[in-house]
């Protein structure tokens, strides 16, 4: 395959960042977390203390950021002005205040070049996933997905990956909140015209990946 771009789309827990590097791993892909990009901008926003109301030193701690991002699907890393991030991404206090960065259109056109440089990086030969991938970063993906599943197990999938850390309550919270805050500026929850939807609700992750290779021209 001499381009074999791929963007998922879908809410938190419909399973994009798993079925996205089971595709990648099994193609021979990189792969790329768009949602990892605006959480390493949230940790740089919450170790400075900017305040929320400050949209524009928000803007201007993305431009300055010297963002690296790892595309392997075995072991992405991401890091931000020399600190490795690839675990505090994943903390609570990141997930509660990310869409305070991510719902910042300047933030959104910025990371989105970034994204689109990461993917003529490598060729166009990228699984993507993310929040507008199909829409936005990537619209010209020859395989456009959005990966849907009831809100229910959603929650249940987040909760199994924080473990003990937060209690149903909270997990539930933070994924229909970030959904809703997220929706204000990105549709991840319609598909548009030429993106295949895929309900991952009672499939297993190979079972959704074998869905998405399906769709590969050529297939």
């Amino acid at each position: 395959m001499t381009s074999s771009l791929i963007a998922i789309d879908g809410p938190s827990g419909s399973g994009k960042s798993t079925t996205a590097r089971l595709v990648a791993e099994r193609l021979g892909l990189a792969y790329l977390d768009t949602g990892a990009m605006y959480r390493a901008v949230a940790t740089e926003y919450l170790r400075r203390g900017l305040d929320a109301a400050d949209a524009a030193g928000i803007v201007d701690l993305t431009r300055s950021a010297d963002l690296q991002v790892e595309t392997s699907p075995a072991s992405p890393r991401f890091a931000i002005n020399g600190r490795d991030v690839t675990q505090a991404i994943r903390e609570p206090e990141v997930s509660a205040c990310v869409s305070v960065v991510a719902t910042n259109q300047a933030v959104r056109d910025e990371l989105t070049a970034r994204m689109r440089r990461i993917i003529d990086g490598h060729g166009r030969r990228v699984v993507v996933e993310g929040r507008d991938i199909t829409t936005v970063v990537a619209p010209d993906a020859d395989v456009r997905v959005l990966l849907v599943a009831d809100p229910e197990a959603r929650v249940a999938r987040r909760k199994a990956e924080l473990g003990e850390r937060v209690d149903h309550v909270a997990v539930t919270d933070q994924v229909l909140r970030r959904d809703r805050d997220d929706s204000t500026v990105s549709n991840f929850t319609e598909a548009a015209d030429g993106v295949h939807v895929i309900d991952s609700t009672f499939l297993s992750p190979h079972e959704v990946a074998d869905a998405v290779i399906a769709l590969l021209p050529g297939a």
